[in-house]
């Protein structure tokens, strides 16, 4: 008999400990707000640099938005880049995502079901390095080279289109594909001729290893990548709402980067990936942050996003054309610019990136119709 009192005693003990711990835990969310970055990030906690989509994260402006809702924002960095984002979208694992055009491209020809949003970050220079010290000065120079491309990102396209106007292709080079970091480590110690890449550069010829030879010194276009925010359709038609406060904090926080009284503040606010300050201002030096932050989808990001495409499907690294039309959907970025007075504010440029179009502005016909 004691035996059993005592183990009454000890299941209503449990039971009321349990129900207490239970009642001071969190309310467990009831939905889930997943952002791909496709970028391995850095700093702590990891943030991302080149956008205004960097400084929501810095800011924290999408946790603020959805304070006190079921929404739980979360934030997941891809050292895969693109194509690894693209895999976590197909698998349902994300509902919207920072991703450059190639990969974008890619994914809608495989039948990947997103809608392209808004611009995040444009006009992005690649440039080319090689080991301090070398003979190659020139690209045409780059025949017969190990050269290290990062394959299937938007910096690829680039390259492909810089030896083409030098009379080369890849087939001229000895291409090795490697990622950000590890074209770093390998242009450091010598183990490749040449490497195409970004501002991450700046850190190895301030160091004095390597020296930039191409920088895209009269700021063709052409030699640029883009990149937008994407969002899965099934959850864009499952949850418009949350889609408008996304796209509401974007605009936002690409107000606020266009600014050119806040240019340090940006830049600073950046460097918390632990970039390198003079790295972030040698690569924006030549560019107004208010073209590079610019929302539009205007006539130049749907015609640098059809070029990739078309140039995809010739280079065969796509079997299906792609058409942009349809796939932009400006809806949520018309209703944010109009609710915050700020249609005219960013200039809506033409396909060739200097000549202003207004026709070619967010709102259009398609638009309207979900495209």
């Amino acid at each position: 008999m004691a035996n059993a009192k005592r183990t009454s005693l000890f299941s209503k003990t449990s039971v009321a400990t349990a129900l207490a711990a239970l009642l001071m835990m969190p309310l467990a969310h009831a939905d889930v707000l997943r952002i791909g970055v496709a970028s391995a990030g850095g700093g702590d906690p990891v943030t991302f640099s080149g956008s205004s989509l960097g400084i929501v994260r810095n800011q924290q402006l999408l946790e603020k938005a959805f304070a006190g809702t079921d929404t739980e924002v979360q934030w997941f960095f891809f050292k895969g880049a693109g194509p690894a984002v693209n895999e976590a979208l197909s698998n349902q694992q994300l509902d919207f995502a920072y991703e450059g055009d190639l990969p974008a491209v890619v994914g809608r020809s495989n039948g990947l079901d997103t809608k392209l949003l808004a611009a995040i970050g444009v006009r992005s220079n690649v440039y080319l390095a090689v080991p301090k010290g070398s003979d190659i000065k020139t690209i045409e120079d780059l025949k017969g080279k190990k050269v290290a491309v990062f394959r299937g990102t938007n910096a690829h396209l680039v390259s492909i289109k810089l030896l083409a106007d030098k009379g080369l292709t890849e087939r001229d080079l000895k291409v090795i594909n490697l990622d950000s970091g590890s074209s770093q480590a390998a242009l450091a110690s010598k183990g490749v001729d040449a490497a195409f890449g970004g501002r991450e550069l700046f850190k190895l010829r301030d160091q004095g290893l390597i020296d930039i030879i191409f920088d895209n010194p009269d700021n063709n276009v052409r030699y640029t990548r883009q990149c937008a925010l994407v969002v899965r359709g099934d959850y864009e038609k499952q949850h418009a709402d949350n889609v408008q406060k996304v796209v509401n904090v974007l605009v936002d926080a690409a107000r606020w980067e266009s600014e050119s009284a806040n240019r340090d503040a940006v830049l600073n606010e950046w460097a918390k990936t632990n970039e390198p300050l003079a790295s972030l201002k040698a690569d924006f030096e030549r560019l107004d942050l208010r073209d590079s932050a610019s929302p539009l989808a205007d006539g130049f990001l749907r015609g640098r996003y059809q070029a990739v495409a078309d140039q995809a499907k010739d280079e065969k690294m796509i079997r299906r054309p792609v058409s942009v039309e349809g796939w932009f959907d400006t809806r949520y970025l018309d209703n944010a610019l109009k609710a915050k007075g700020l249609e005219h504010y960013w200039t809506a440029y033409g396909a060739d990136g200097k000549t202003s179009n207004a026709a070619t502005a967010s709102t259009d016909a398609s638009a309207n119709n979900g495209g």
